[in-house]
């Protein structure tokens, strides 16, 4: 198969397309036919430099969110046949196992071809096409797991959604609206709030053009909001998110590509008796749940462009400019 190889880590000139096997499913693995694959700017663009946290060995393949067909089945495979259209999950390990990502620890989706254990296959709606599906399930699944579960937000209630037309941000947006919150989208241009508005978004703030705080006083008629969806960790935008909050307000995060170093202000935290919650992750039921919101229209998947296979270095460059408008994705079938 082609695939996409890194032999050393670096700039985006080290993806290299290249001939390699074609993996065999295992036990309880299904060969999956990749149909798209999306960029990610920590999952891909850190990884590829070398600089995540789990480094893994090489050569190596990208890619941790490929959807597709699958192609072939292992050994005690029951649940799934050739020929259904699946996402697949980020996390791959058993749930009582150490944590083992697909396309870090493992190679991942930049090819024609990715194996997978069936378990961590989601099928895909009739009506959803593989780029909103693969857009989607990478990003909504989370949103909800967030601001559902573990923000504990509630029927009416504001939510201020930083970055809002980033990946995890679009759909934070979408996840809250679903979820009948009023959502303040705040963005770091014109473009990118519209962007968000046209999502659902009720309100939006150009946060590098007006006082953010001001502006959710002013929005909120001066209570501030229930819920900040923070997931940038920007040292500047931060404490304005954190100061954006209401009298037992929650700020949620999981993402710090801003930097993650952030001032925090401590008598604001308690006087207000705030919550911070780090989270990650998701549940099968929130992958369901979100492709089928996206089937039926609910919720919108932004996409930037979908490139072919080889240009997959001008995807990260790209990505590594913040350019564009929604994810790029890649497709091997172009």
């Amino acid at each position: 198969m082609k695939a996409i190889v890194i032999r050393e880590f670096g700039s985006p000139d080290v993806l290299k397309l290249e001939e390699v096997p074609t993996p065999q499913p295992g036990p309880g693995e299904v060969l999956i036919e990749v149909k798209a694959v999306s960029v990610n700017r920590t999952l891909d663009l850190v990884v590829r430099k070398g600089r995540y946290a789990v480094t893994p060995p090489l050569p190596h393949i990208l890619g941790v969110d490929p959807v597709g067909v699958i192609a072939e089945v292992g050994p005690g495979v029951e649940n799934r046949r050739v020929g259904q259209r699946v996402t697949t999950s980020l996390r791959i390990s058993p749930p009582d196992a150490p944590p083992q990502l697909l396309g870090v620890h493992v190679w991942g989706g930049y090819a024609q071809y990715v194996k997978v254990p069936a378990d961590k296959t989601h099928l895909i709606p009739d009506t959803l096409g593989f780029t909103e599906a693969c857009v989607i399930a990478r990003h909504a699944p989370t949103a909800f797991h967030l601001l559902r579960d573990r923000a504990s937000l509630k029927a009416g209630e504001w939510v201020l959604v930083m970055g809002a037309a980033g990946g995890l941000g679009s759909s934070g947006v979408q996840a809250a609206k679903v979820l009948n919150a009023k959502v303040i989208a705040a963005a770091g241009a014109d473009e990118r709030v519209n962007a968000a508005i046209q999502l659902g978004a009720d309100a939006g703030i150009n946060y590098r053009e007006q006082d953010l705080v001001s502006e959710v006083m002013r929005i909120t008629g001066g209570k501030g909001v229930d819920i900040v969806f923070e997931n940038v960790g920007d040292p500047e935008m931060f404490p304005k998110a954190f100061a954006s909050l209401g009298k037992f307000g929650r700020l949620i995060t999981a993402g710090s590509h801003g930097g993650g170093g952030v001032h925090l202000d401590i008598s604001r935290l308690y006087l207000n008796q705030l919550t911070i919650i780090g989270a990650v992750g998701e549940t099968p039921k929130d992958i369901a749940f979100a492709l089928g919101a996206a089937a039926e229209g609910k919720i919108k998947a932004l996409v930037d462009r979908v490139l072919p296979l080889k240009d997959a270095a001008l995807a990260h460059e790209l990505v590594e400019k913040r350019s564009g408008l929604g994810k790029i994705v890649l497709d091997p079938t172009l």
